[in-house]
This record gives C-alpha cells, structure tokens and sequence, in this order.
C-alpha cells in the first residue's frame, strides 16, 4: 500500500532523509524507531505529503501524496505537538476537520465523547497538554483515516488514557483495516501495538522486519559451566558478553533451537534463555552503528 523507493530529502547542509526504501502493508501497525535526529520526523511528514522529497519516489496506492487531495483525504498526521485554532472550543474543531475530510463521522464523534470524558465546548488551549492530545485523537479518529500517521503519539498520556487509545487504533485496524504508522522513543509502548518495525539511523534505514522475526532472531541467554572452555561459543553470533560471577549473561544473533543445541553440547549446570525486550534488541541493533552497549540486563 505505502511505497518508499531511494527516498532523500535535505535541509541546506543536512541531509535528513538518505536513500530509504520501505514499504508498508494494508492493514498493519507499522513502528519506526530511532535515536534523536534519526530523520523520523522529516519521513513521517513526507509520508504525510506535507514535505516533497528531493529524490525518489512515494506513493500510496500507486499515487503521490505531495499536493493529491484525494489521497490526503484519506490520511491524518498527528504531529508530536498537534495544533489548534487560537480560541477553537472541541467542537469547533470538529465541524472544521467535518469540513476538510470527506469520511468524518459525527457518529463517532459523539460515541467518542464517552471515551475522553472532554467538555466539547470548552475552548482547547485551556485543556492541560495530555487532554490536548486526548482532543487530537479524539477529531483523528473521527475523520474514519485509511491511514493514520503518528509522530510520538502517547507523550502527556496517563496510562489508562494510553490503554484506551490503543484499544481504539486496534479496533480500527481490525474493523476497518486502517493503516498505523507510529514513531515513538518509548520501544515498550512500540512492542505493545506494532507488528513491524522499521530501525532509521542518521537518515537511512538500518532493517526493516516483522516484530516476531526479528525478536525470533536475537536472544538473551543465561549461563554457566564447570570449565572456562573458550571454545564453547566457537562460531555463535555473541552480539554482548557480560559475566557474572560465575555466571554469564549473553545477547545472541541466530535460531533458538541452534543456539540451545550448541550450548548444551557443552553441559552447563545453568542455562536459561530470559526474555528479551524490544529495547534491548533496539540497543544491540544500534550497537553495531557504533553506539556504545548499555548495561540494561536485569
């Protein structure tokens, strides 16, 4: 559905966007991860057709975005700092974007009500910066998008109130096969929804991978042995290393059942294979671009 093919975009000597192919499918929950300054924010907004790249091509559906009213009528961006009209109360809003986007669905709107618990006739600035966004989702997902486009979506959120949005964008992609994309610094609220992500990394796309095969990929395994036989991790992907008295805890790249058959060759007297976050696999990826390895094993 979205196509991303060589894509850069440049800001006077930075190039914030560098060659990155992607493509996201109907229907799913796609999370883009990076450091600040990765360029998440500048692709969302070509994504979005707010910004034309330099070079290459994106469309979605086979059509462009930049400047295509029908297929922006299908899509709302949610920046990570959502705008209103100085002095819009929550239903002023709401008759301006009904305005704007064919599919609005006062319906919803008014079904939604009972989910944020907002006065609709309260002007917006006065709302404390998590109602704000509590506002911004309730208006996009009245506009019925194909294709919703987040930029750090759950920043000034309490927990319940994230919950229930996420309960909602599921229901969505499930009911009407929308669309998600979601770039957010927080990979345990990531893990909880997407299933694919994409790594940007000073522009450019490190990997591209379905959330099950890339966590079916790298492993975090705790053992110990009797000797100090060096040859016990001959030919294994050790990504870190990290000992523990006489225990060691170690990231490993490759497939369970391989790794598991390898080390119990060698007869440990503790071994168990621990669950390993999106986080720490995030961390690991980034390491081999030459970021320093956090101890964040607990």
């Amino acid at each position: 559905m979205i196509n991303v093919q060589h894509l850069t975009k440049g800001f006077e000597d930075l190039e914030a966007v560098q060659n990155v192919n992607l493509s996201i499918a109907e229907g799913s929950i796609y999370g883009l991860l990076g450091s600040n300054g990765a360029g998440k924010t500048t692709l969302l907004r070509i994504l979005s057709g707010i910004l034309l790249q330099d070079s290459g091509v994106m469309t979605i559906n086979n059509e462009p975005v930049f400047e295509n009213e029908k297929v922006k009528d299908t899509l709302f961006f949610l920046p990570d700092s959502p705008y209103f009209f100085s002095q819009y109360t929550v239903n002023q809003m709401a008759k301006f974007y009904s305005s704007v986007y064919s599919n609005w669905s006062e319906e919803r709107f008014q079904k939604l009500k009972d989910v944020f618990q907002l006065d609709p006739n309260k002007k917006v600035h006065k709302f404390s910066k998590g109602m704000k966004r509590q506002v911004a989702f309730w208006l996009a997902l009245s506009t019925m998008p194909k294709i919703l486009i987040l930029d750090e979506p759950f920043d000034g959120l309490d927990p319940v109130m994230r919950r229930k949005v996420k309960n909602l964008m599921i229901q969505d992609v499930a009911e009407r096969n929308m669309t998600i994309i979601v770039s957010s610094h927080n990979l345990r609220e990531v893990e909880d929804i997407c299933d694919h992500i994409g790594i940007l990394h000073k522009g450019t796309l490190l990997l591209q991978k379905d959330l099950d095969d890339l966590k079916s990929d790298i492993h975090k395994v705790q053992i110990a042995f009797n000797n100090n036989e060096e040859n016990k991790y001959k030919d294994m992907d050790i990504l870190y290393k990290e000992e523990r008295g006489s225990v060691s805890l170690l990231i490993i790249r490759g497939k369970e059942n391989e790794i598991v058959s390898q080390l119990k060759k060698h007869n440990p007297i503790i071994f168990d294979i621990l669950p390993l976050t999106l986080e720490e696999i995030f961390i690991y990826e980034m390491g081999d671009q030459g970021y320093a390895i956090q101890n964040i094993l607990v």
